[in-house]
């Protein structure tokens, strides 16, 4: 059994080229999924990715601002932008231990924590409900095999 996916021809002369090109299908996708989680994180008043800075944060205190960085695979100016936020919503504190930040929970981020981590599973049960559970689970690993790919 192959895993070919039947894709239309790669077509420069008109719309065809769109369907069978990765950035546009994986900006089309990220645009879909972006929408539904900001639906399932609304009652947590966060943006999904504050969120999963929270729940990394609660699960490891003390985590290096740079290990958060490589985890949620963003640049450390933009996870700066991130703490900043979540400092000002009295979520996270940083402490610095010599040339090292560390980020800690507060009571306040630990409590929010339930609710973000229902939002999470909220939005895992939606794209599943949509998917099936076995094209969810081959799609993300797909993903997460093909950026790592892509990455090096």
């Amino acid at each position: 059994m192959t895993n070919e996916i039947n894709l239309p021809a790669y077509e420069e002369d008109n719309e065809g080229f769109l369907h069978s090109c990765l950035y546009f299908t994986t900006n089309r996708l990220s645009r879909a999924i972006t929408r539904m989680a900001d639906e399932a994180f609304a009652t947590t008043g966060l943006a999904p990715g504050y969120g999963y800075v929270i729940r990394l944060v609660v699960a490891k205190p003390g985590i290096t601002q740079k290990e958060l960085s490589e985890k949620l695979y963003i640049t450390p100016s933009t996870l700066t932008r991130f703490i900043d936020k979540l400092e000002g919503k009295q979520l996270v504190e940083r402490k610095v231990q010599g040339k090292t930040v560390l980020v800690y929970p507060t009571d306040k981020g630990r409590e929010l924590e339930p609710s973000i981590r229902a939002a999470s599973k909220r939005l895992h049960d939606t794209y599943q409900e949509i998917l099936g559970s076995d094209v969810a689970r081959m799609l993300t690993q797909t993903q997460e095999s093909t950026s790592e790919q892509l990455e090096k």
